[in-house]
């Protein structure tokens, strides 16, 4: 069985202007269909690098979790693949940026076909949200190994609240609308 790497669409930021990097966090609401959003620090691209500095490997996807039923708060997901093939999933604070722990995964299935669609690629994950951020808030970025060849995808949502995937080249850096996700995209805002 393939394991899956996507992440959930989970809400978060990367709104960089002036040198300055902001990020949202959601929180849950009992009282509320959807999701309240809170100010927080930490980037995508930040727990990017606080989940390698705790775990050595390659990030592989990120994204931020809502708080669970049991009194868990939001955290950032990154899941790393270790050099000697354990997949990890680490916690990071989507305030702080501080890692709030990790666990091992020991399902592996896949991890020669990640791999293998990693091999040659020059964008990281955190390149590839950065990237994702001149769109707008960035919500999740994960490789996409299913096709052809490999892909970043990254959510975003927009000032309006407004979700739109797009793809990032693993080896340019390029952003494009992802036509996979035809819900709500306008063919306007590709580049």
């Amino acid at each position: 069985m393939k394991r899956n790497i996507v992440v959930a669409a989970v809400t978060a930021a990367a709104l960089i202007g002036g040198g300055t990097a902001t990020a949202l966090a959601v929180t849950g609401d009992d009282d509320r269909d959807e999701p309240r959003i809170a100010a927080a620090d930490a980037t995508a691209s930040d727990a990017l690098a606080a989940a390698l500095r705790h775990t050595p490997g390659t990030a592989v996807s990120a994204g931020l979790e809502d708080a669970d039923d049991e009194g868990g708060k939001a955290a950032w997901e990154v899941d790393v693949l270790a050099g000697d093939g354990t997949w990890h999933s680490v916690r990071v604070d989507p305030a702080t940026g501080e890692v709030l722990g990790s666990r091992t995964d020991t399902e592996d299935d896949d991890t020669a076909e990640v791999r293998a669609a990693l091999k040659g690629t020059s964008v990281t994950a955190a390149e590839a949200a950065r990237a994702a951020s001149a769109k707008g808030t960035v919500t999740s970025v994960d490789l996409d190994d299913d096709g052809r060849s490999a892909t970043w995808e990254a959510e975003t949502r927009s000032g309006g609240g407004a979700e739109r995937d797009w793809t990032v080249d693993p080896d340019t850096g390029k952003v494009t609308a992802d036509r996979a996700d035809d819900d709500s995209d306008d063919d306007s805002d590709d580049d």
